[in-house]
């Protein structure tokens, strides 16, 4: 797992926090400078904590656990969607929905009802409706997914949360550590970094430094798939090979017999 650079956090504008007057002071030990009224990141102790989300996302992927990404703000919801398709861990990106956690037994149920709509498209019972009725249950299974995102795929809680801006995503922070549910998340200088697991100090409102991040984190996931892939693939062998060995052990007691 690659380290970034210190110029690839600069250039993405990963430094730069909020007006100083906005500040949290729980953000103290994370903040460098301060220039012109906006406080500067301290990049160093950004790279450090990157390595330890990093290191504790590739674990949870490796395991073959759910990551559930959060961010429904504008500069960050395209670029979750992006990016995360690859891993094929749920994210939402239009609205958290409040209990989408806490109250999940719910959630569950409008994922049933979405799935029912689906075979009613399949089973001839869409031709039974009249238009309006097809148009109305279409627009209905339509708001469940805005409103659900990709989480329509989850069966059970996530094993853990990433969310870009925590102040925005707020209730979510609140329902994971209801739960218990480990949260990663890019603070910025106006966040509570005391409210996440593993916050990772870093301007959340540029589209670079929000791509970089999130580039991380994905390609942390990615090799805690493969090493995932490849460890089955070593205990598969190893038991293709012990069955072997047992078969040819059996064969040479057969023929002792006879």
């Amino acid at each position: 797992m690659a380290r970034l650079e210190f110029k690839q956090l600069l250039d993405a504008g990963v430094h730069f926090g909020h007006l100083r007057r906005k500040w949290n002071p729980n953000m103290a030990p994370y903040i460098f400078d301060e220039k012109k009224g906006i406080h500067i990141i301290d990049l160093n102790k950004t790279a450090v904590k990157l390595e330890e989300a990093a290191a504790a996302m590739k674990s949870i992927a490796r395991s073959g656990k759910k990551v559930l990404f959060v961010a429904t703000k504008k500069q960050a919801k395209d670029i979750v969607t992006e990016k995360v398709k690859a891993t094929g861990m749920p994210y939402v990106t239009e609205r958290w929905s409040g209990g989408m956690l806490t109250n999940f037994g719910t959630i569950r149920r409008t994922i049933k009802k979405m799935s029912t709509i689906d075979r009613m498209k399949t089973d001839g019972t869409f031709e039974n409706m009249s238009k309006r009725e097809r148009l109305q249950v279409s627009r209905q299974r339509e708001k469940m997914e805005k409103n659900l995102g990709s989480i329509a795929d989850l069966t059970r809680l996530p094993s853990a949360l990433f969310i870009v801006d925590i102040v925005k995503e707020h209730i979510a922070v609140a329902e994971a550590r209801k739960l218990n549910i480990p949260t990663f998340a890019m603070v910025d200088t106006n966040s509570d970094p005391s409210k996440v697991d593993f916050p990772i100090p870093a301007n959340d409102d540029a589209t670079k430094s929000i791509e970089l991040i999130v580039d991380v984190m994905v390609q942390a996931i990615l090799e805690g798939v493969e090493e995932r892939k490849n460890d089955k693939a070593a205990v598969d062998e190893a038991a293709d090979t012990e069955e072997g060995a047992t078969a040819e052990v059996e064969a040479e007691e057969g023929a002792d017999e006879n």
